[in-house]
């Protein structure tokens, strides 16, 4: 774990840290790399994190973005030389096993601020905020939406009508990662939310998804950047999508997109800041996570796109969606209608089965390719 190590640097961060805006004059020349996410998720974190940061404390901002995952933290730090990246924006699964990996420095959870009435970080953050190398800052949600356009009479709203072709046919885009596909897939046959990781640990678990993904196999468009899900939607390239809850929220209100989100069965997960190992400058990485934890900021984000902040204090902040006045609190993936129809992504069980997810995907994607390659030309 490198405890000590940690604490070392950790109280160097503190030191820098004496408040907003002190020493500005002195790091005008600072610069740190963040890894995110792109799209309107960046541009909140632009409005809501980075330029407030360089404002307070001078120092400069420059942004890599990416499609999440470890391998691209595993390859950039294998490319050799000199880690530029300082930050990055990691889901929490994903943290877990990059920091297994050692891929990732440890944090301290003294790291945040307490909240503004003074209580302890630790009693104001959610439950499964803090991690050995991760702190949580938002929980979203990968959500199924479809274009209104395609269903003008009956409407989907349940996780089984996205595996129902015959009632609302059309083509239907999914993440290009096996990620959220088993568990809904199940969950299409009515396995019980309690029950899906108990079941996905098995072989009986693995063969029923595949073969409930093989029902819709033949009409999969696969998508990989956050962008690409609205804009399927939109163009009508497909009928059903999967994607993120911010970005499906953005378009609705920003663009008037013909969008409508299924809440049922929702993957909530959270969304977490990390130091990738070897960063050099772990003392300034430290002190903008602390800074961009706290309820204020995390407030200034959820007021911006609908993810929920991680901390309770924030969460009473939360007032209405900068420019349009929306309340944001009832679009929140942390809003009870919606918490109430969502399956909580067990992170452990992702964390354990990343190789074996992903070995058995692409052994499936390689059975179609196969099909499709032996049958008939017309």
């Amino acid at each position: 774990m490198r405890r000590p190590e940690c604490l070392l640097w950790l109280f160097a961060a503190w030191l820098l840290a004496a408040g907003p805006g002190s020493g500005a004059a002195a790091e005008e020349d600072r610069r740190l790399t963040v890894v995110t996410w792109g799209g309107a998720y960046e541009a909140a974190q632009r409005a809501a994190l980075f330029a407030p940061f360089t404002a307070a404390t001078g120092v400069r901002i420059d942004i890599v973005r990416y499609d999440g995952g470890v391998a691209a933290l595993r390859d950039h730090l294998a490319a050799g030389g000199a880690p530029d990246w300082d930050v990055i924006d990691m889901i929490r699964a994903d943290a877990r096993t990059a920091c297994a990996a050692g891929l990732l420095e440890p944090l301290d959870p003294a790291i945040p601020a307490p909240a503004p009435d003074g209580t302890p970080a630790a009693a104001d953050f959610i439950d499964g905020a803090f991690g050995d190398c991760f702190i949580s800052q938002l929980v979203f949600a990968t959500v199924i939406a479809y274009d209104d356009r395609a269903f003008p009479g009956e409407k989907p709203d349940s996780i089984a009508d996205f595996f129902d072709l015959e009632r609302f046919p059309g083509r239907r885009a999914l993440r290009a990662e096996p990620v959220g596909l088993l568990d809904w897939a199940l969950r299409a046959y009515g396995v019980p939310r309690s029950q899906i990781y108990d079941l996905l640990s098995t072989e009986r678990g693995f063969r029923l998804a595949f073969r409930r993904l093989d029902t819709i196999r033949d009409s999969l468009v696969w998508w990989r950047g956050g962008d690409e899900p609205v804009r399927l939607l939109t163009e009508g390239a497909v009928a059903m999508a999967s994607g993120y809850n911010g970005r499906f929220f953005h378009a609705q209100v920003m663009g008037g997109a013909p969008i409508s989100v299924i809440w049922d069965s929702a993957l909530l997960e959270h969304n977490t800041w990390a130091i990738p190992a070897g960063t050099p400058d772990r003392d300034l990485a430290a002190r903008f996570i602390r800074y961009a934890t706290s309820a204020g900021r995390l407030a200034a984000l959820a007021n911006r796109i609908s993810y929920g902040p991680a901390r309770l204090s924030a969460q009473r902040r939360v007032g209405l969606h900068v420019p349009t006045g929306i309340p944001m609190r009832p679009h929140l993936p942390t809003a009870s209608r919606h918490r109430a129809l969502a399956l909580e992504k067990d992170d452990a069980w992702y964390a354990r089965t990343e190789a074996l997810r992903r070995r058995r995907f692409e052994a499936w994607l390689a059975e179609g390719e196969d099909r499709g390659a032996a049958a008939p030309s017309d």
